[in-house]
C-alpha cells in the first residue's frame, strides 16, 4: 500500500540478539531497538507482522509468556471457541482456508497464529518470557527506557499489543481464600483435575460459561450455576466447514474473500440496533425469548434464564447448547447472591448452604482496570494509570497525551459487540504506520497528541455514547467502575473507524524533530 522505511536502512538487531540476561558485561548500555512491541497475541503479531512487510526489521517483540497467542494461548477451557465467524476472524492479508468449523475452536486460532509467525519471519524477534514491568519515556534522549523481567533496553518507538483479556477476575466474596477444595478460574483451567463426579459450582454465566458449561455437565455429579444477571442468547447454529469447500477457498482465495466480505456487512448491520436505532432490538429480544421457551420446557428454570434488560447492553451470546445443558437433571441454577464461601461448600442469602467439591470462577477479566498502566511513565512522570483516573480515554484508541511516541493496539473505545476485533486492529495498525512512514520522511524524533485533541475527540464520542444501547442502565464489564462512563466499546459502525484511522493525522501532534547531527548521519550510506 506505501512503502515506510524504503529509503533507509535500519540495522539488523535481531540477527545478532542477545537477551539482556544472557549479557556477560551487566555494566554494558542497554540494547536499543528501534520499536518495542508489547505482546505476542492478534494485536502484536499483526503489527510485526505489517513491519516486516515494510521492510522494518529492527524491533522486538516482549512477550511474558514461551508461546504465541495471547488469550487463545491461555483459555483452554473446555469447549473454548470464538464467537466470530471463522472466516471473519483473521488477518485480511493472511486468509486461513483450514477452518474445520463456521465458528473456530481456541486450538485453531492459537496453531493459525503460530503459522503466521513462523511464515512472516517473526520468531526471531520475539524475546520469550519477557513481561514488561516498567518504561519510562526520557525527554531529553526522546526514547524509552524499558525494564523487563529479563533486563533493559531503550526503544525510540513503544507499541502496547497487551489486549485486554489477559487478567482473570476473580469474584471478592467473604471465605473464597479459605476454600479447601479445587478452585480454579475458567482461563486457568486445571486440566489436570477430574471433574468425574465431582460436585462443582460454577460462578458466573457469561461468554466463557456458556461454553463450557455443556461440555463438563454431562462428567459431574452435580452442577450448581451461580448467576448474577442471566445474558440474551442467540442460536450459534454451528457446522463443520466440509472438505470441498476447504479445498475451493485454498484454490480460489476470492471466493473466500467474498464469504469474509458478506459476514462483515451482515455483522456491521447489528450496529443499527446497538446505536442508532433501538427500538430495531425489539425484535431482537422477541426471537432470543422464543429460542429460551422452545429450548426450556421448565417455566420455574426460563424465568430464571430470562434477561430483564435490553438485547445488547451486555454481551450478546452464542449458544446451540447451553439451554440444554442447564436443563438436565443434575444442574441447579442458583440466583440467590452468594454471601459466603466456606471450606466445602456456599452459603447463599437466604441462608441455604451448597455442598461442593469444585469451584469454577468464570468471572471474566480485569478489563477496565489492568496491571500494565501502572508500568507507563509520561513526560510528565506520572502513569498511565495516574492519567485515567477518572476514566480511561486516548485518541482514536491508539495515542494519549503526554506519551510521546507510544501507541496502544486494542486501547480506550475500540471493543465492539457486534463484529470482528481484528479488523479494529488492523485498522489502528494502518494508522501507526502512516505515522512512522511520516516520522521517517520528515526526519521527525517524536510525535506527541496534543491535549485538546484527545479531550475533544472523547467528549464527542461520550455524548455519541449516551444514546446506545450499552447506556441503557445495565450493569457491565464495558462500564468504569468509578465514572461510569463506557470506555471500552466503539460508538458506531466499523468502517467508521476504519476511515478516520486510513491516515495518520499530524496536524494533531506536537512534531519533534531529530536533531541535525542525526539527521545527517542518516543521510550517508552504511
Amino acid at each position: 500500500m506505501f512503502h515506510a522505511f524504503a529509503g533507509k536502512k535500519r540495522s539488523l538487531h535481531f540477527r545478532r540478539l542477545i537477551l539482556p540476561d544472557e549479557s556477560s558485561t551487566s555494566s554494558a548500555s542497554p540494547l536499543h531497538i528501534h520499536i518495542a512491541i508489547v505482546g505476542a497475541g492478534f494485536s502484536g503479531l499483526g503489527m510485526a507482522i505489517r513491519l516486516k512487510q515494510q521492510r522494518q526489521e529492527d524491533f522486538i517483540i516482549l512477550e511474558q509468556a514461551a508461546d504465541i497467542g495471547g488469550t487463545w494461548r491461555d483459555n483452554t477451557y473446555p469447549g473454548c471457541a470464538c464467537d466470530i465467524p471463522s472466516h471473519l476472524y483473521s488477518y485480511s492479508f493472511a486468509l486461513n482456508p483450514h477452518w474445520s468449523r463456521k465458528y473456530s475452536p481456541q486450538h485453531e486460532i492459537r496453531d493459525y497464529l503460530r503459522r503466521c509467525a513462523r511464515r512472516f519471519g517473526i520468531l526471531p524477534h520475539i524475546w520469550w518470557k519477557s513481561e514488561l514491568q516498567h518504561a519510562a519515556w526520557h525527554e531529553e534522549e526522546r526514547r524509552w527506557h524499558i525494564t523487563t523481567s529479563r533486563g533493559k533496553c531503550t526503544a525510540d518507538i513503544l507499541i502496547l499489543g497487551q489486549g485486554p483479556l489477559q487478567e482473570p477476575s476473580l469474584p471478592a466474596i467473604a471465605g473464597i481464600e479459605s476454600f479447601e477444595g479445587c478452585l480454579f478460574h475458567s482461563a486457568q483451567w486445571r486440566h489436570d483435575y477430574d471433574l468425574s463426579g465431582k460436585r462443582v459450582a460454577v460462578i458466573g454465566t457469561g461468554a466463557s460459561a456458556i461454553q463450557f458449561v455443556p461440555h463438563i455437565q454431562p462428567q459431574v455429579s452435580r452442577l450448581l450455576l451461580f448467576q448474577r444477571t442471566p445474558p440474551w442468547i442467540v442460536p450459534r447454529l454451528d457446522q463443520a466447514i466440509p472438505a470441498w469447500q476447504q479445498r475451493l477457498f485454498r484454490l480460489l482465495p476470492l471466493t473466500q474473500r467474498f464469504v469474509r466480505t458478506r459476514i462483515y456487512w451482515r455483522n456491521e448491520l447489528t450496529a443499527l440496533g446497538l446505536v442508532y436505532r433501538q427500538e430495531i432490538l425489539e425484535k431482537a429480544m422477541r426471537f432470543a425469548r422464543l429460542y429460551l421457551e422452545a429450548q426450556v420446557a421448565d417455566p420455574e428454570l426460563r424465568a430464571k434464564l430470562t434477561p430483564h434488560y435490553t438485547i445488547g447492553c451486555k454481551r450478546i451470546l452464542l449458544s446451540d447448547d447451553f439451554y440444554p445443558a442447564v436443563s438436565q437433571t443434575n444442574v441447579d441454577v442458583i440466583t440467590e447472591s452468594i454471601s459466603e464461601v466456606r471450606a466445602h461448600s456456599i452459603l447463599t442469602a437466604d441462608g441455604s448452604e451448597h455442598e461442593i467439591d469444585t469451584l469454577i470462577c468464570a468471572t471474566g477479566f480485569q478489563v477496565a482496570d489492568t496491571r500494565l498502566p501502572y508500568c507507563i511513565y509520561g513526560c510528565d512522570g506520572r502513569t498511565l494509570a495516574q492519567h485515567w483516573q477518572m476514566g480511561r480515554s486516548a485518541y482514536l484508541g491508539t495515542t494519549v497525551a503526554e506519551f510521546p511516541n507510544l501507541f496502544l493496539l486494542i486501547g480506550p473505545n475500540t471493543g465492539l459487540g457486534h463484529n470482528s476485533m481484528v479488523f479494529m486492529i488492523e485498522s489502528q495498525i494502518t494508522y501507526i504506520l502512516h505515522c512512522l512512514h511520516l516520522m521517517e520522511q520528515r526526519h521527525l524524533q517524536a510525535v506527541e497528541l496534543r491535549p485538546t485533541i484527545q479531550e475533544t475527540f472523547n467528549t464527542a464520542l461520550q455524548q455519541r455514547m449516551r444514546g446506545t444501547v450499552w447506556m441503557s442502565g445495565c450493569s457491565s464489564w464495558y462500564l468504569d467502575s468509578g465514572s461510569g462512563r463506557n470506555s471500552t466499546l466503539w460508538p458506531g459502525f466499523t468502517f467508521e473507524f476504519w476511515l478516520k484511522t486510513r491516515r495518520f493525522d499530524p496536524q494533531h501532534y506536537i512534531l519533534q524533530p531529530r536533531p541535525a547531527a542525526v539527521q545527517r548521519q542518516d543521510t550517508v550510506a552504511p
